[in-house]
């Protein structure tokens, strides 16, 4: 089976900024992958090249196989900012994705705004509800149309820890058991352990490049409230922070 992601020997410039060069990055089936890596150093660049928002200056990428050409269709985007529609409600913003599909179905996405705990609160407008409810709603908008593919951009980086948790337990509670992949990238590097069964460390930019893979042997479920308690939770830090560190001082003295 081909990866459902495949990045082969990618460069991306801007102009004459180099933001990666030459990485080569798999994502098999199923699996959930975290990228992390000093700030500026292309993590953001490499989920756009995997959604096809940007193309490649050389290299390429590919989709279960196939050559990506334009949007990946397979994908779901959840960013780091919501984007929610602030004059439609919880219910029509859930649905959204479906009304650009021309399959909307306003049972289901009432099953999904119940699924994400916000039954009570369809009706309201994105202004009325929490960071932690809006980030909800943004799940839901990425799970309704029920992609092969979820990239994630720092989706809960701006929530408080005890709301980023639970927002990080009911996402792994809508992905295990189930067939999606997941590309995620973050700055946090326990976030990246608790969630992942693989990390990519990426180097300090410009020309960021792939510095480590680490397989995450944790068992799952994983008890996201206790994990960080674990012997082999804290062998892993020191082992993947050991070389996160010399890249995160190598951005600062650029």
């Amino acid at each position: 089976m081909p990866s459902a992601i495949s990045l082969e020997n990618v460069t991306k410039s801007f102009g004459g900024y180099t933001a990666v060069d030459g990485i080569s990055l798999s994502v098999d089936v199923g699996k959930f992958v975290a990228v992390v890596g000093p700030s500026g150093c292309g993590k953001s660049t490499v989920l756009n090249l995997a959604a096809g928002l940007i193309a490649p200056s050389s290299g390429s990428v590919s989709i279960f196989g196939a050559p990506l050409r334009g949007l990946n269709r397979r994908a779901a985007y959840m960013f780091q900012q919501d984007a929610l529609l602030p004059w439609k409600t919880v219910l029509e913003n859930v649905g959204l994705g479906l009304r650009f599909r021309g399959t909307f179905s306003d049972a289901i996405a009432r099953e999904w705004v119940e699924r994400v705990g916000l039954g009570a609160f369809a009706d309201k407008f994105p202004a009325q509800l929490s960071g932690g409810m809006r980030k909800r709603v943004a799940m839901a908008q990425c799970w309704i149309v029920d992609p092969d593919i979820l990239l994630m951009d720092e989706p809960f980086s701006a929530l408080d820890i005890h709301t980023r948790m639970r927002m990080e337990t009911e996402l792994l509670e809508l992905w295990t058991g189930s067939p999606k992949t997941v590309l995620f990238v973050t700055h946090d590097l326990e976030e990246a352990l608790s969630l992942a069964d693989e990390v990519v460390v990426l180097s300090a930019g410009p020309a960021s490049r792939i510095v480590a893979r680490h397989l995450v042997d944790l068992p799952r479920p994983r008890d996201l409230m206790d994990i960080r308690t674990e012997p082999r939770f804290a062998e892993l830090y020191r082992e993947i922070w050991a070389q996160l560190k010399q890249e995160v001082l190598t951005s600062y003295a650029r």
